[in-house]
Formats: C-alpha cells, sequence, structure tokens
C-alpha cells in the first residue's frame, strides 16, 4: 500500500540538502518537506543540551507536516542528540551508522578518518560505529569548525586559497595517519569534496553520508510498500534568510529552486 505522505528532512542550514540531493537520486517519486534551521547554524558549536532542544523543536515542525518519516540531514545531531528518535511517532533515520558501515565496507587497510563539526568528533559516535562492525579498524577523528561557515558563504572552489588553506591545515593528519577512506561526517562536507580530494589524493575513498542515508531510507520504503509513486515536489522552510538559502540551495542541489517554493518558520514558537 502507497504512503503519499511527504518525507521530512532536517539540518542545521544548508548542508542537509545534500541528503535531499541523494534521496531525490534515489527516490524521484516521494516529495519531501525540508527545514533548515538557518537562523541558528552551525549546531556543532553547542552544548548537547541545546542541541537537543533544537532537535525536538525542528523534529516537531516536521511532524506537523505530516511526514511519514524524518531524516536527521546533520551529522551532530545524529551523534548526539539520536535519542530523541525514541520520542517520535514516525521512523527516524541518521547519518553517523549508514555512513560508518559504508566507509567499513570500502576501506582496505583498515585506516578509517572521520571529520566534522567539534560536538560530532567529541560524541566519538563515528568511532564507537566503525570498531562495533570492524574491532580491527584504526580510526582518527578530526574536527573542522570552519568547514560549516565556509559551505554557508558559499566557499568551495578548490582555486580558492582561502578554501584550500584551510583544508590543508585540517587534513594533515589525516594524511600523516595513511587513511585510505574518509567520511564526511557533516552533512555540509561534500559540498568540499573538491578541495579536500585535491588535499587528499585521489586514492582516499570519501563517504558521502547522504548517499548511504538515501539507500537505507528507500530500502525501508521498499520493504514496507510505503512508496509513492505519484510526487516528486520539495518544500523548503528556514528558520532565517529564505532569500539567501534560496541563492545556495540552487547550488548544492543542483536545480533552480524558486523563492515561492521557500518559507520562513518561527521555529522557536512552535
Amino acid at each position: 500500500m502507497a504512503d503519499m505522505r511527504p518525507i521530512g528532512v532536517f539540518d542545521s542550514g544548508l548542508g542537509g540538502l545534500t541528503v535531499v540531493k541523494e534521496i531525490i537520486k534515489e527516490l524521484p517519486n516521494e516529495d519531501i518537506v525540508y527545514f533548515g534551521d538557518t537562523g541558528r547554524v552551525p549546531y556543532g558549536t553547542r552544548s548537547v543540551e541545546t542541541i537537543k532542544k533544537y532537535a525536538r523543536q525542528d523534529e516537531k515542525f516536521l511532524l506537523s507536516q505530516d511526514v511519514k518519516l524524518i531524516v536527521a540531514a546533520c551529522g551532530t545531531v545524529s551523534s548526539v542528540a539520536g535519542d530523541t528518535a525514541k520520542e517520535l511517532p514516525v521512523p527516524f533515520f541518521e547519518v553517523v551508522s549508514h555512513a560508518s558501515r559504508q566507509a567499513v565496507e570500502k576501506s582496505k587497510n583498515g585506516k578509517i578518518a572521520v571529520i566534522g563539526t567539534s560536538a560530532t568528533v567529541k560524541s566519538g559516535q563515528h568511532k564507537a560505529e566503525i570498531l562495533k562492525l570492524n574491532p580491527k579498524a584504526q580510526v582518527i577523528t578530526v574536527a573542522c569548525p570552519l568547514f560549516v561557515p565556509l559551505v554557508e558563504e558559499g566557499w568551495y572552489k578548490a582555486d580558492d586559497i582561502i578554501v584550500l588553506e584551510t583544508v590543508k591545515r585540517y587534513l594533515k593528519p589525516i594524511l600523516d595517519f595513511g587513511a585510505d577512506t574518509l567520511i564526511l561526517g557533516c552533512t555540509h562536507y561534500p559540498v568540499l569534496c573538491e578541495p579536500i580530494k585535491k588535499v587528499l589524493g585521489e586514492d582516499v575513498t570519501l563517504i558521502n553520508a547522504g548517499t548511504a542515508t538515501a539507500k537505507a531510507v528507500a530500502e525501508y520504503l521498499k520493504e514496507n510498500a510505503l512508496e509513492n509513486q505519484n510526487g516528486g515536489k520539495s518544500r523548503f522552510y528556514v528558520s532565517d534568510k529564505p532569500e539567501f538559502f534560496k541563492s545556495q540551495a540552487s547550488i548544492l542541489l543542483e536545480s533552480e529552486v524558486d523563492r515561492s517554493e521557500v518559507q520562513k518558520v518561527d521555529i522557536n514558537n512552535l
């Protein structure tokens, strides 16, 4: 039996659109409701209590849109606020476990690197998931707090000296470690693939959490006969600056986003 309700996706800002892009590739007939908390980005520098509070508010908004499942397209929320899922009346998907599994499957030398926000790295969730799947794996984690602001400003090209030097500074420990696989532990980070590949080289496999999570969502919908065969529309909501969201969203989604499709929400009053 088909389920015509939309898929709900939320993130602290724009980065979660990289997950939306992958979901659209996997499930082109699904409707999507996206909430980007652009007024409170980034989450990665906040306390665990604050991140959980924000996650609950974001989830509450998506539930008000009658979604059939929720995707936390945010590495920080997935790492430190996943327990909010226990309170939800719909299935919940996070990006940490799916990315970790794919990294273990792809790595040949067992040396896996994880980059993420400060909160994501501090949580140790990726490392725990990886070691659960492969106890012999060697894992290095590196916090890259400046990556989100770079992406939010639209600075992500490899020929931008500021971007390239920032990436070099953060990824030096990973080069020294000899990892052959790198988890992009924040959904903003796939936007920086070009400079990251330039620094690490083509021999290092990059794991896009959005791709892994989209496949998991597709499998769940198919197994439970909850697919929508007649949809394909997306609606976007933000907590601040819808004009800025529109200009950047078109780049991240690689498709045009009409201004009328982006609405501002007062998330604090939900």
